[in-house]
C-alpha cells in the first residue's frame, strides 16, 4: 500500500497539527466542544492506519493486500480491532481513504461507519460511536458537512501507525486540547485538567511494582492511571526486562464524554484497565458484593472544594467508606474523596490525591469546630499521611492557586511513623505564558527528594505529629517551610483560602446564636 502523501515538505508537530484541525470548525461548535469531534475521528484515524499496518505485515506473507483482507474476512483474530470497511483499491489505497473521500452526507455516512466499527469490535462500543455528526440544534446543524470535510482533511494529514506516533496519542491530543481550550477562553475547558508533571510526580512516588491495581476514582482522560504504567514500563527497561505483568488499571468517570476519551486512552496504550462510568460518590462501581474493592494504589485529582454531597451521603453510606469519628467534612467534599480513596486502599496501599491547598489547613487556629479540620485531625491522629507536597502556584488551567498533593500511606515503615515529610516546592517552576509548568530537574528532584525522605533547607522536612497538632493540624507544608528571605512568608492563596473558611465558621455561628436567642424569646 502507497503511504498517504500530505503534499507538506516538513513533518508537523502533533501541536500544530490538532490545532489546525480545531480551527478548521472554529465556529461550528464552543471551543470546550471541539475535541468532542476532533478526538473520535482522531481515534479512528490511528485505528485505521494501525489496521493498514496489520494487513501490510500479513501481505508480506502472503504476497499480496488482497489475500490479506480475504484472511481477515474469516479470521478477524488476526488483527487487534478488524474494520469493516474496505478501501476500492486493496493494494494501493488506505482504509481511511474511505472516510477522506466521503463528498456527500457526510455526517450522516461518518456516523454510520464509525457505530459499524463499534459493532464489529464490542469493546468500542461506547466509545466511538457517541458522537452523531449529524446532530441538529434548534433545527442547524451542531458541525455541517463543509466544516466536517474540512476537519476530515486536517486529520488525513498526519499518519497515525505504529511506527508514526507514540501510543500516548490520545492522552496528548485531549490534554493539548484542554489546554489550548483553557487559554484561549481564560476559564477552565469543562474538565479538571491535570498538568502533566503533576501525574509523573504522583506516579515516581507511588513507585508501581509488577501486576499491581491501580484506581483513580475521578479518572477523567486516564491520564493518572497511564502515567502509572508508563513509569513502571520505564522502571523495567532500567532493570532490563522485558518480560512483567503489567498493572491493572481501573476508574470511574462522571462525564460521557470523558469517559470516552479514557476508553480511547486505554485502547491505544492496550493496557488492561477497566473503567466505569458514573457518580463514584454515590455510587462507586468497584466493589466485592457488599463490600468496597481494595486496591494496592490510588491516584486521584478530584474536583477541588466540590459541593453538592449533603451530609445524608455520608451518614446513609453503606461501605464504611466514613469512619466514626471523622465522618462529614462539610460543604467541601475534598476530604470525602480522601476518605473513599482511604477506604479503597488495602492494608499495605498508598495513595497520591491532589487538592486544594486550603484543604491542608482551613479550620486550623480557629477555636470553633471546623468539619474539614475534623477529619484531617482523624487522618493525622491515626498516622495515615506520609506526606504532602505544595505544587507552584499557576500550574492549573482553571485556577491559579497552587494546589497540594497528599500521600496516605497504610503501611509506614519505623521511621515514617509518627511524622509527615513535608515538601514546598512553590519555587520549583519556569515562568510560562499563560501558565507555568515544573521542568524535568524540577520533577526528578520532588520526586527523589520524597522517596528519600531527605531534608533540604527551604524545600523539605521530616515533622513530627506533636508539631503538627501543636499548630493545630494545619498539615500544609508552607506553614513548616519557608522558602522565603522573610520567615513569616505564606502565600497569598492561602491566607485568603483561610479567610474565607473564618467567614464561612462565622456565618456558622451567627446562625446558631439566631436560633437561641430565638428560643430565649430575643
Amino acid at each position: 500500500m502507497k503511504k498517504e502523501n500530505n503534499g507538506n515538505k516538513k513533518e508537523k508537530t502533533l501541536e500544530s497539527w490538532l490545532w489546525d484541525a480545531a480551527c478548521s470548525i472554529r465556529g461550528a461548535k464552543d471551543a470546550p466542544k471541539f475535541k468532542d469531534f476532533i478526538l473520535p475521528l482522531v481515534f479512528v484515524k490511528r485505528l485505521c492506519d494501525v489496521f493498514d499496518d496489520e494487513v501490510d505485515n500479513i501481505a508480506r506473507n502472503v504476497k499480496t493486500r488482497k489475500k490479506a483482507f480475504k484472511l481477515l474476512e474469516r479470521d478477524h483474530k488476526l488483527v487487534r480491532f478488524c474494520l469493516p470497511i474496505k478501501p476500492e483499491d486493496e493494494e494501493n489505497d488506505s482504509i481511511w481513504s474511505i472516510i477522506r473521500k466521503l463528498s456527500n452526507k457526510i455526517g450522516e455516512q461518518l456516523t454510520t461507519i464509525m457505530r459499524d466499527i463499534a459493532k464489529q469490535n464490542p469493546s468500542l462500543s461506547g466509545i466511538i460511536d457517541r458522537v452523531d455528526f449529524n446532530a441538529t440544534t434548534h433545527g442547524q446543524r451542531d458541525i455541517d458537512d463543509d466544516r466536517l470535510s474540512n476537519l476530515i482533511e486536517e486529520i488525513s494529514k498526519k499518519r497515525l501507525g505504529l511506527n508514526d506516533v507514540e501510543p500516548d496519542i490520545i492522552g496528548r491530543s485531549y490534554e493539548y486540547l484542554i489546554r489550548k481550550f483553557a487559554e484561549g477562553s481564560g476559564q477552565s475547558a469543562g474538565e479538571f485538567y491535570t498538568p502533566k508533571e503533576v501525574g509523573i510526580i504522583m506516579a515516581k512516588i507511588m513507585q508501581p511494582e509488577e501486576g499491581m491495581e491501580i484506581y483513580d476514582p475521578t479518572c477523567g482522560s486516564a491520564g493518572l492511571l497511564i502515567k502509572c504504567e508508563i513509569e513502571l514500563d520505564e522502571k523495567m527497561n532500567e532493570e532490563g526486562k522485558k518480560k512483567y505483568s503489567p498493572l491493572k488499571l481501573y476508574g470511574q468517570e462522571f462525564i460521557g464524554n470523558t469517559w470516552a476519551m479514557a476508553k480511547m486512552n486505554m485502547v491505544i496504550h492496550d493496557m488492561e484497565g477497566d473503567i466505569e462510568i458514573g457518580d463514584t460518590m454515590k455510587n462507586p462501581k468497584f466493589r466485592n458484593g457488599s463490600r468496597l474493592r481494595k486496591f494496592d494504589r490510588v491516584v486521584a485529582n478530584p474536583m477541588w472544594n466540590q459541593p453538592g454531597y449533603g451530609e445524608d451521603v455520608y451518614i446513609n453510606d453503606e461501605l464504611d467508606r466514613f469512619p466514626t469519628g471523622a465522618g462529614f467534612p462539610g460543604n467541601k467534599a475534598d476530604w470525602g474523596w480522601i476518605q473513599h480513596i482511604f477506604a479503597s486502599l488495602h492494608d499495605n496501599g498508598r495513595a497520591a490525591v491532589v487538592i486544594d491547598t486550603g484543604a491542608a489547613s482551613r479550620g486550623s487556629g480557629n477555636a470553633n469546630t471546623n468539619k474539614e479540620k475534623d477529619v484531617r485531625k482523624w487522618f493525622v491522629d491515626k498516622d495515615l499521611i506520609e506526606g504532602v507536597i505544595y505544587l507552584p502556584e499557576n500550574l492549573f488551567y482553571n485556577t491559579s492557586a497552587p494546589g497540594i498533593v497528599i500521600f496516605l500511606n497504610l503501611n509506614k515503615s519505623r521511621k515514617q511513623k509518627g511524622k509527615l515529610f513535608l515538601i514546598n516546592a512553590s519555587k520549583e517552576f519556569v515562568k510560562g505564558d499563560p501558565k507555568n509548568y515544573i521542568p524535568d530537574d524540577g520533577i526528578d528532584r520532588i520526586a527523589k527528594t520524597f522517596n528519600k525522605w531527605k531534608e533540604i533547607e527551604k524545600f523539605s522536612r521530616i515533622v513530627d505529629k506533636e508539631e503538627i497538632v501543636k499548630n493545630d493540624y494545619n498539615i500544609s507544608p508552607s506553614r513548616y517551610i519557608h522558602v522565603s528571605d522573610e520567615e513569616k512568608y505564606r502565600p497569598i492563596g492561602e491566607i485568603v483560602e483561610e479567610l474565607f473558611g473564618l467567614e464561612e465558621d462565622a456565618k456558622g455561628i451567627d446562625k446558631e446564636l439566631k436560633k437561641i436567642l430565638k428560643k430565649v424569646g430575643y
